[in-house]
């Protein structure tokens, strides 16, 4: 085409020369030259319409190759998503397996430890600073009530925080809380403007808040670390971890009541009781070298590949931390490394209202977090006090006087709560252990809820046949332990599972948060109740019937049980109620793939 453009423009060019030697007025020139050039124009013009048609259609070709490979990609990164799912939920048991079970469950036994111990705590606290030698109402609750109120806002903090910022990146945060807090109660001092129940509130408060953070936290990371088959008896070991923490503390309060005996015995009196100020705060004080023992390994665990692709949406990266963990239990990110993020459904506020708008959803939240609202209710209203219950139905109340007395009766609390966890406490998390990935966890919540129904009831409304003789007294502790037997081989487990199963990977933290702070509510509700409660009618004459108040919110958690599914043996995305095949929906930017791998993507190069 552009051949024959130079050979007729030479064609008009020979032809103009010989006309202009036979015209010469300008005006005739101009008309000429006009005349001559109108072809070569037109013809011009159709050249370039030609040329912008055929570069159209190579940019709608090259579209449509963008689009296809952007197709592809999408359809390429949801099957590596889905293989990798499959690899970690089909793995089998390893050593990285144990280590996570026990990186969190120390985190566990220290929480537990730093709660219930307050239990023996506060009665050295009242031979001290108590006005006749016990704490006021107003100031054992203080010590007891603050540690709830801020786990209950460490669950809700520290669960969005998991969620938004990653498991990784929150994980030891919480644990340096608990160990500065408890630091800090071990030294606490009164003075004039506040005095050391005031402090030790405020102390117990802040340690709450790390207590708060574990408990997402350490539920998440061991539920989405474990395959599906033995991702139940993960983290009721895990969770199982609280009965010894309990256990500890109660030990550590023998052993260090046992090597002050002589010391308390040669105090001044029972008003000058210097002895005893250092027994609490060791007691306390040591609640901190688990965890000092266990932050290395919290802050070097590896953040979960569910975590890395489904919220910070980085599959290859994922899929490359699921092999390295599954065959070796360590992993690398290479920052060099390029990423390409995968669309797939977003955490938002309009997204979270959809999601729970659903009543298939919303009813398991709901049932998640009433089941263990009433549960706590039960499980510390009992286990904060103890000590009291003990001290009402007269078990090992000593017959002496004077500092021998006080020796004795701190002696008869640290036995009576050793016998309380060993007899109940410990032997449930185990049974529950055992049958968890077998009964399922809905079967043991039923059955767990059920029978303390009626233990509660016969507690309550035979309270005082039950306590009128040593022997009977001694029927009433049985019937406490296996109150305590089936909190744990029950509802206390089950409570921290579900949630840690029922819900997307961008809310599962999330929604754990709500539902154990709901169970710190439940607390924070009976511990009040209880101080305010038990001496209506004379000390302790109320307790018989906070017992039955217990049994009624037993009973309605039979009923919130029914809410939640059946988790067990089932994947976590299945449990998600999201279709999965699809979904990640598409790339950030145009990608090329080769021989299988993302090689590069439009939205990097823009970027570059």
């Amino acid at each position: 085409m552009l051949c024959i453009d130079r050979n007729l423009r030479m064609i008009m060019s020979n032809q103009a020369l010989l006309l202009m030697k036979s015209l010469g007025s300008s005006r005739h020139l101009l008309t000429f030259l006009l005349v001559v050039s109108l072809p070569s124009l037109l013809f011009l013009t159709f050249h370039i319409t030609a040329m912008s048609d055929i570069g159209k259609e190579s940019r709608d070709g090259s579209d449509g190759q963008y689009a296809l490979k952007a197709q592809n990609a999408a359809y390429f990164i949801d099957q590596r998503r889905r293989s990798a799912l499959a690899e970690i939920d089909n793995a089998k048991f390893s050593w990285f397996h144990v280590r996570v079970c026990l990186v969190a469950g120390v985190g566990f036994f220290t929480d537990a430890y730093d709660i219930f111990a307050i239990n023996i705590a506060s009665t050295m606290l009242g031979y001290v600073y108590g006005q006749g030698q016990k704490l006021n109402k107003a100031q054992e609750l203080g010590v007891k009530v603050a540690t709830p109120v801020g786990t209950l806002c460490g669950q809700l903090l520290f669960g969005l925080l998991a969620d938004l910022v990653g498991r990784k990146r929150m994980y030891g945060i919480e644990l340096m809380i608990i160990i500065i807090a408890t630091f800090g109660q071990a030294l606490s001092g009164g003075g004039h403007a506040v005095g050391i129940i005031g402090v030790l509130v405020v102390w117990r408060f802040i340690m709450g808040i790390g207590i708060g953070g574990d408990y997402p936290l350490s539920a998440v990371i061991s539920s989405e670390f474990a395959s599906t088959r033995i991702r139940g008896r993960m983290m009721t070991a895990v969770f199982s971890a609280q009965g010894w923490g309990n256990f500890t503390a109660a030990l550590v309060a023998f052993i260090i009541t046992a090597a002050y005996k002589n010391a308390i015995l040669n105090d001044p009196g029972v008003t000058q009781l210097n002895h005893v100020d250092f027994m609490w705060r060791i007691l306390i004080g040591l609640g901190c070298v688990p965890g000092t023992i266990a932050l290395y390994f919290r802050l070097t665990i590896p953040e979960t590949p569910r975590y890395t692709m489904d919220i910070e949406r980085n599959v290859n990266q994922a899929a490359t931390d699921i092999e390295n963990v599954v065959t070796s239990g360590s992993y690398y990110v290479d920052p060099d490394a390029p990423i390409q993020r995968a669309q797939a459904p977003r955490a938002s506020w309009a997204d979270f209202s959809s999601y729970f708008g659903k009543w298939s959803n919303g009813k398991i939240l709901l049932g998640t977090a009433y089941s263990w609202f009433a549960l706590d209710i039960a499980f510390y209203g009992l286990g904060l006090n103890s000590s009291i219950v003990l001290e009402a139905i007269g078990f090992g109340t000593p017959p002496t006087t004077g500092t021998l007395g006080v020796y004795e009766n701190l002696k008869n609390i640290c036995v009576g709560n050793l016998i309380l966890s060993a007899g109940g406490l410990i032997p449930g998390y185990y049974f529950a252990f055992v049958f968890i990935d077998s009964w399922g966890r809905k079967p043991i919540q039923l059955m767990g809820f059920i029978v303390l129904t009626i233990l509660f009831i016969v507690m309550g409304f035979g309270y005082e046949k039950l306590t009128a003789t040593p022997a009977a007294s001694k029927g009433f502790v049985v019937l406490y332990c296996f109150a305590n037997f089936f909190q744990n081989f029950g509802p206390n487990t089950t409570t921290f599972l579900v949630p840690g199963e029922a819900f997307p990977t961008r809310y599962r933290s999330t929604a754990h948060g709500i539902s154990a702070a709901s169970g710190k509510l439940g607390a924070i509700v009976a511990q009040v109740g209880f101080a305010q409660l038990k001496d209506i009618g004379g000390t302790n004459m109320f307790v018989k019937h906070i017992l039955e108040i217990f049994a009624l919110f037993m009973l309605t958690g039979i009923f919130s049980t029914l809410l939640i599914p059946e988790t067990k043996l089932r994947t976590l995305e299945e449990l998600s109620n999201e279709k999965q095949e699809g979904f990640i929906t598409g790339v950030a930017g145009a990608i090329e793939i080769t021989d299988g791998i993302i090689v590069s993507s439009k939205a990097a190069k823009t970027a570059n």
